[in-house]
């Protein structure tokens, strides 16, 4: 289990959530990845392609193509209800294939993974 609490203010820290998720998910194991905070805007639509991951010399990679590799791999993209109101969001602002979880429902997740990393 990965928790993204970074959003659209550090570019350069909300891809490598998604980075270790596809890698861990390439290995065989389950993975998500639990959005809080301002890790919403992650998963926001239009956001995948407005957050730009910054590159030392050369261009960046948009934010998207991590997010594809991802859910291309079955990595599960879960969001915090509260957070979504922090922001204003609704679920209809998250990108296909998200999922909204409450308190408890992290809190019986984050018991049970082999191991929980937060950014």
């Amino acid at each position: 289990m990965y928790v993204q609490t970074h959003g659209e203010k550090d570019p350069e820290r909300t891809a490598t959530p998604f980075f270790l998720a596809t890698a861990g998910a390439a290995m065989d194991n389950e993975v998500l990845i639990y959005f809080t905070m301002n890790g919403p805007q992650c998963v926001a639509k239009d956001n995948g392609t407005k957050i730009i991951i910054p590159r030392k010399g050369g261009d960046g990679k948009e934010l998207k193509y991590f997010i594809d590799q991802a859910l291309d791999m079955g990595v599960r993209l879960l969001v915090c209800q509260p957070s979504l109101d922090l922001h204003g969001y609704t679920m209809d602002d998250m990108i296909e294939g998200v999922e909204m979880i409450g308190g408890a429902a992290f809190n019986d997740l984050a018991c049970t993974a082999d191991a929980v990393i937060a950014f």
